[in-house]
């Protein structure tokens, strides 16, 4: 096989990081860091010509940049599933993706694989569909059997107009995400086919999944999945649940009533409550420039019927372009998580940009969103002015643990190998991930200790800067060459399990075994798994 084809990242890569490496940080505390990606077979599109075409898809390696993640921990254990975009092949700079997941065993990652259901090699046919070209937008959640489930977005590349375009489709796992079966008959959960993006006549986005995963409610196991919907003037949230595991789902609905949320809102995030309650956290983008704020609502019955919205964030301040000095895509303004502690209690992040750079911001309600806290700045560097604080994410555990995590340019590039030259030494450029924690005791959530480096290396996001048979690999958003967006991923995972905090997020600094032309290694966005123990923030967390 080809030189394209050699196996990415070293398996199990493990990194422990003390108090020498957090310069730059507040506080210091202990955690691992391993690479969860390793190569698969797989199947997918060619890009020849810059776009896949029908008849183009067959078995591939899946091999190259990993970007996008979430991850999920089965309820009462240390056993964990984590999802994130694989990119197919040599064709990075194409937006060529599907979805894969990982299986992680008592927090150790055993294997990687992609999703299965959603290209030729595992439907058996080219027909588009059930054949897609991509597969993407990774989500998980448990129920209280060990099942974990996934609403996925599979479509056609909508720049080359492919119809139909998109499916809102559910998977499902028996066996910690090494294979997985498509729940609701194999049907996507809304009609299809749609039109596709280039129309902007009915373009799902933005899909999301959230199970209840508590015994004492008496909607245990009911799985929620929810999306946006554009039509090219306005956005709303449609949902569906189910009572049987995912085997079927009822009737679509509409979420989002433009008389309270605006007529444009996505970002859709639902989190189950420790009695049952399911929540939902959507960000309005009103037209002309109005003021964007996150909003959320409740339902107390099993979806049926929904609280007001109420506002959670106040005016969040957003930026439609790159962050500085960088040609990455920023991504989705915020994160939001149920407790499942204590019932209503609930917590908010969101980065917030001031016209210069981004800051991370905490709020939290303890009456199920009736009324929100005032909003704390999470990040601590003493140079906040002076670089970018941004992609939170904010998870909740058991006994009251919360975290936020972000994506963090406090420390300059190194002068390493991974780093492009031209990078080295260069202020607000470069990305570390950075935890802080926080202890709900039943009154709201309180800091513990403070911003803590949650990634052992500092990694550069322009990288991959290599070429693989002439082509550029870079994970490219505007799928062109060359590349003008680049895309590390609009959000990262973060979880809290009794025991530890983890975390699986991108970097650049790990040299793959796929050589470039000319020599030397492709430095490929691969996704990392970072475990931070609970004791290590002190007794009683």
């Amino acid at each position: 096989m080809r030189k394209v084809l050699v196996a990415c990242a070293g398996i199990a890569a493990l990194a422990f990081s003390t108090g020498a490496s957090a310069s730059g940080w507040t506080t210091t505390v202990p955690f691992t860091n391993q690479v969860a990606s390793t190569p698969v077979a797989g199947g997918g599109y060619t890009s020849e010509g810059g776009a896949p075409s029908p008849g183009g898809c067959g078995p591939t390696m899946l091999n190259s940049n990993r970007s996008e993640s979430w991850i999920a921990v089965k309820p009462g254990t240390e056993d964990l599933v984590g999802t994130s975009k694989f990119f197919v092949d040599k064709w990075s700079t194409y937006y060529n993706f599907h979805l894969g997941s990982y299986t992680i065993p008592n927090g150790v990652v055993a294997s990687n694989n992609q999703v299965q259901g959603y290209e030729c090699t595992t439907v058996g046919t080219q027909d588009m569909p059930p054949s897609w070209t991509n597969n993407t937008d990774p989500n998980a959640d448990f129920d209280t059997q060990g099942r974990v489930y996934q609403t996925t977005l599979p479509f056609n590349a909508y720049w080359t107009n492919l119809h139909p375009n998109a499916a809102v489709m559910l998977s499902y796992s028996d066996d910690l995400g090494k294979t997985w079966v498509k729940g609701n008959g194999g049907r996507p959960l809304e009609q299809s086919p749609n039109a596709s993006s280039v129309q902007f006549g009915h373009v799902e986005d933005k899909q999301w999944v959230a199970v209840d995963h508590f015994g004492v409610s008496k909607f245990k196991d009911r799985v929620y999945a929810m999306w946006a919907i554009f039509n090219g003037s306005a956005i709303k949230v449609a949902y569906a649940w189910s009572k049987d595991r995912g085997q079927t789902f009822s009737k679509v609905q509409t979420l989002s009533p433009p008389s309270e949320v605006g007529p444009a809102v996505t970002y859709v995030i639902p989190s189950v409550g420790a009695d049952g309650t399911v929540y939902v956290a959507v960000t309005s983008f009103p037209p002309n420039g109005a003021a964007t704020h996150i909003y959320v609502t409740s339902s107390k019955d099993g979806g049926v019927t929904w609280a007001p919205f109420s506002d959670a964030s106040g005016v969040v301040g957003i930026n439609d372009v790159k962050l500085p000095n960088t040609r990455f895509r920023d991504g989705i303004v915020d994160s939001f998580a149920a407790s499942p502690t204590y019932p209503g209690h609930l917590y908010m992040t969101w980065e917030e940009w001031d016209g210069a750079q981004f800051d991370v911001y905490f709020a939290h309600s303890e009456n199920g969103g009736l009324s929100w806290s005032d909003r704390d700045l999470v990040n601590d560097n003493a140079d906040r002015a002076a670089n970018d604080q941004f992609q939170p994410q904010v998870a909740a555990g058991p006994g009251g643990a919360v975290a936020v995590a972000f994506y963090d340019r406090r420390q300059a590039c190194p002068s390493d190998k991974s780093v492009a030259p031209a990078d080295r030494g260069l202020a607000n450029l470069c990305i570390d991930t950075t935890l802080q924690a926080y202890r709900d005791s039943g009154s709201g959530p309180v800091p513990v200790l403070g911003n803590a480096r949650f990634s052992t290396f500092t990694w550069d996001p322009e990288q991959p800067l290599q070429t693989v048979d002439g082509l550029r690999q870079d994970a490219c958003a505007s799928h062109n060459v060359p590349c003008r967006t680049t895309f590390i991923g609009d959000y990262f995972g973060l979880a809290v399990s009794g025991s530890a905090i983890y975390g699986l997020f991108v970097s650049t600094h790990y040299a793959s075994k796929v050589k470039a032309d000319g020599g030397g290694s492709v430095y490929y966005q691969q996704q990392v798994l970072a475990t931070a123990p609970r004791s290590g923030f002190g007794a009683g967390y």
